[in-house]
């Protein structure tokens, strides 16, 4: 669980900005937005297709493009 520990010098706003990239890099906000809703199994098999399609595709465009 990320968090930032303050001291009465420390500024708001980096401290703020510290907080949220920790949030960032532990995923918090992405995992929270793929549970909001239910989702079935057969869905999320197909988004996951999907994601590797893309990714294949974007890999032979770049091998194409050098």
């Amino acid at each position: 669980m990320p968090g930032v520990y303050l001291d009465d010098s420390d500024n708001f706003d980096i401290s703020l900005r510290r907080f949220k990239k920790q949030v960032e890099k532990a995923g918090i906000l992405s995992e929270l937005k793929k549970r909001q809703h239910y989702e079935k199994p057969s869905v999320q098999r197909k988004k996951k297709k999907a994601a590797a399609k893309k990714r294949l595709a974007k890999k032979v465009r770049k091998m194409n493009t050098r």
